[in-house]
């Protein structure tokens, strides 16, 4: 095991960007005051959202969804092994962590879906009840994830953070990947276009 490439640049940005995001979105989620900037943050996190599906499709090999999809059984027993202080060292997002990057996609999508009726007064207040609902399912996903994350690192005696700003994980070194994927550049400029697109509309 050696400190090898495993997450592209585009998956580390597309990350904290989304991160950001959610935090910006979720405090100013309440204040009229800053109405216009939450509305903004939600249309980054849906353009982020939208990218990683295609970079989850299209993407080098540990950011594709191919790599860390996997049976519930498996992330069960990664689970179980947790807890008994033997754990499987996965170089990507081991089963677990897999699911939670699922949803939280999918949470972000309806996040972006049952908020942007709500900014335009369309739907009514049970839509407003909705899109509060899935931004709390998704805090929560979030705090799970956090939590994995830390004891994932502690597991594996492994900064697992730090590898998301880095790109560098312990693994084997067929394992890495290669260097920067340029032609995610226009892909990610197309995905800001929609963002800002929704936005104007």
């Amino acid at each position: 095991m050696q400190r090898i490439l495993v997450w592209d640049w585009p998956t580390r940005i597309g990350h904290w960007v989304m991160a950001i995001a959610f935090l910006i979105a979720y405090v100013t989620g309440e204040s009229e005051e800053w109405r216009l900037v939450h509305v903004w943050a939600g249309g980054t996190l849906a353009g982020v959202v939208v990218f990683r599906l295609i970079w989850g499709l299209i993407g080098s090999r540990h950011a594709r969804f191919f790599s860390f999809i996997r049976s519930p059984r498996a992330a069960r027993d990664y689970l179980l092994g947790l807890l008994h202080g033997n754990t499987e060292h996965h170089t990507g997002h081991n089963p677990a962590g897999g699911y939670a990057i699922l949803a939280l996609l999918v949470l972000g999508l309806a996040t972006a879906a049952t908020g942007w009726p709500v900014y335009q007064d369309i739907g009514g207040e049970w839509l407003g009840e909705l899109h509060e609902g899935v931004v709390n399912a998704m805090l929560a996903v979030v705090l799970i994830h956090l939590a994995g994350v830390l004891v994932g690192s502690l597991a594996h005696r492994e900064n697992l953070p730090r590898a998301m700003v880095t790109g560098y994980k312990l693994g084997r070194s067929e394992e890495a990947i290669s260097g920067p994927a340029i032609w995610a550049v226009p892909l990610l400029l197309a995905c800001a276009l929609f963002s800002a697109w929704w936005l104007s509309l």
